[in-house]
């Protein structure tokens, strides 16, 4: 099966939409809580607006998906010049907000509000493999390289001017993956890497918030710690509570207490864990692991470097968010505010991730043999002789 020419693609489809539909589900548990609280009672207000969201991503997605190399070349420049306006309109006054989260990365315009940076994470990724494609003969020459790493510095400028750390994280990752792709010599990524892990202590040290998450992480501060957030230790709660087979959709006990708007958010893999348990979690984190290994087959069949930056940055974007934010939620690291793909609660992240998804079939229906068997469907003619019935006569 594996070897058939649209396998990749199946493998995407599949996957993707197991974890939209599981996403829609534990939205619909996990902020019912805190819907209800500050949405006027109603239970269902942002579930409701995450399938409206759902609903307007998917016609683009699907038409995103069947696109060819050449448009999303010019489409990841427009998604760049896009995600950058749309940035910068977060600091004009009266458009900015912070949503009670402290950093101010969301666009209110009218009733829609929006967070350009999960868009930005898209458009960095199709950008990147539109500059590299045009450069791809020169791609060993340091110098060439300025242009695409002056576009990610500008993005993630804009991004921490917004104390959006955990975005910040995610885009450099997906930098850094793109550069190992395109054959970046290791010294070269070891001394970014140095540099960004410098950039990221004084980031930390400076801000008292931070400070007091990675204090609270490295004390394993708790319950008994007034000062500390309460959230992560009413996540191991949650998974442990949840056992093997898990209380049963809807019946998570921590939502209703410390976890407060994280149950949709941050910590929806713990709500998880509590209603569905433990076969509920592998399945996760095996889905997630089907969508990678389609991710890197794409990359590796791939026989132009356009499509091989566009799988590869794509795949390791969802693949290290997912990481990040189970890895918070089991108390492996420090709070970081980062979405789990496809299952956290909100729009702009659900909208990035189908597109995102959209992108990588796109990119397996170019590889060599899905393009060939495509070619090929695409010129059969059509029968002109139907079967003849005679009636039973």
């Amino acid at each position: 099966m594996l070897a058939a020419p649209m396998a990749s693609w199946y493998l995407v489809l599949v996957s993707s939409t197991l974890l939209i539909f599981l996403g829609a589900l534990m939205v619909l548990s996990s902020s019912s809580v805190y819907s209800s609280a500050v949405n006027q009672g109603n239970p269902y207000f942002i579930a409701q607006r995450q399938l409206l969201f759902l609903a307007m991503g998917l016609p683009f997605a699907w038409w995103l998906s069947r696109q060819s190399e050449a448009r999303l070349k010019v489409l990841g420049w427009v998604a760049f010049i896009g995600s950058l306006v749309l940035l910068l309109a977060i600091f004009v006054p009266g458009l900015g907000n912070d949503a009670g989260k402290g950093n101010l990365a969301w666009l209110r315009i009218g009733p829609i509000s929006l967070q350009p940076s999960e868009f930005a994470k898209l458009g960095l990724v199709m950008w990147s493999a539109a500059v590299v494609s045009t450069k791809e003969r020169v791609l060993d020459r340091p110098r060439e390289l300025v242009p695409l790493l002056c576009g990610f510095a500008l993005v993630e400028l804009l991004v921490l001017a917004q104390k959006d750390l955990g975005t910040g994280l995610v885009i450099g990752a997906i930098c850094f993956s793109i550069l190992f792709v395109i054959g970046v010599p290791i010294r070269m990524l070891g001394a970014l890497v140095s540099l960004a892990a410098i950039a990221i202590i004084g980031l930390v040290v400076t801000s008292p918030n931070r400070m007091r998450r990675i204090a609270a992480f490295v004390s394993g501060g708790g319950a008994d710690d007034p000062n500390a957030s309460q959230q992560p230790i009413s996540a191991i709660y949650a998974l442990a509570s949840g056992g093997w087979w898990g209380l049963g959709l809807g019946r998570s006990r921590q939502k209703w207490g410390n976890l407060n708007d994280g149950a949709q958010n941050d910590f929806v893999f713990a709500v998880l864990g509590e209603e569905m348990g433990l076969l509920g979690t592998l399945s996760v984190l095996a889905l997630f692991a089907v969508l990678g290994y389609a991710g890197i087959r794409i990359a590796m069949r791939a026989d132009s470097i356009l499509v091989r930056v566009l799988a590869a940055g794509t795949t390791s974007w969802i693949l290290f968010q997912a990481l990040v934010n189970i890895g918070v939620a089991m108390k492996l690291l420090p709070v970081v505010g980062v979405p789990l793909p496809f299952i956290s609660a909100g729009g702009s992240a659900l909208m990035a991730n189908l597109f995102a998804v959209a992108v990588l079939l796109a990119c397996a229906r170019q590889e060599p043999a899905a393009r060939r068997q495509l070619a090929r469907k695409a010129g059969e003619p059509r029968p002109k002789v139907t079967t003849v019935v005679d009636g039973g006569r």
